[in-house]
């Protein structure tokens, strides 16, 4: 439960913390490690770094990745499939649908339509309550590596940052954490005094996956100029 709230205020902005506690165990094994590495050769160093180097490039990041990648396009193609043949299994976009029955919604989507309209539907409650129980039994990013269609973009997006970087074409310019709650509250107060989900309208989340549902639409342009920014300015920025 810790865990989740930790990531709960990460969500609005706190910076991921790292344990700093290290028990006297892990200290022995560390110690022995550099003993270790201190008694090897100049060959045998070198031949440790390519393992290294190996392991963080090798099949076993890449098996992972690609799984995940194979998971997240599956899910997606079940909304367009169950659409396309009205077979009703997988109804609605990522932002707020039924699956198999059970309603699921978007909690921040889902609020900014209660602040805009005023009303408190009850398939937004129950598509939140369900959502919530999916968050803290799988954790918040769960969604966004195995199910979310603009988080594989944006992940294509920064490999070619990150290419243009190296060649030092282009630099990142990452924005303070901090500037995600203010987004909260002013799309929050914007629902409620326009009357309008504004926030809804211009979530690549949800533009994404209704352009894979339904067919793409002018707002695909939106997204092609979040993913420009990303690539050419800072990398991960609406992440």
């Amino acid at each position: 439960m810790k865990g989740n709230f930790e990531a709960l205020l990460v969500m609005f902005g706190k910076e991921p913390s790292k344990n700093q506690q290290v028990t006297e165990q892990a200290k022995a094994i560390h110690l022995a490690q550099k003993e270790q590495i201190l008694n090897l050769t100049k060959e045998q160093k070198a031949e440790l770094k390519r393992d290294f180097e190996n392991a963080k490039q090798g099949d076993y990041s890449k098996k992972w990745r690609n799984r995940r990648w194979v998971t997240l396009v599956i899910i997606n193609l079940l909304f367009t499939f169950s659409f396309w043949v009205d077979i009703q299994l997988f109804e609605g976009s990522l932002i707020a649908s039924r699956v198999i029955g059970f309603h699921m919604a978007d909690i921040y989507s889902a609020l900014q339509v209660v602040l805009a309209y005023k009303v408190m539907f009850i398939n937004l409650i129950i598509g939140t309550v369900t959502v919530l129980i999916i968050w803290v039994l799988l954790g918040g990013r769960a969604f966004c590596s195995w199910v979310c269609p603009y988080h594989l973009l944006a992940e294509w997006a920064e490999k070619i940052h990150l290419k243009l970087a190296a060649k030092k074409w282009v630099s990142d310019h990452p924005f303070h954490r901090g500037i995600r709650t203010v987004f909260l509250f002013v799309f929050a107060l914007l629902a409620f005094i326009l009357g309008y989900a504004l926030f809804n309208s211009i979530n690549p989340v949800g533009i994404v996956s209704r352009a894979l549902i339904y067919g793409a639409s002018l707002a695909m342009f939106w997204v092609l100029i979040l993913l420009l920014f990303e690539i050419f300015y800072s990398r991960r920025a609406w992440c």
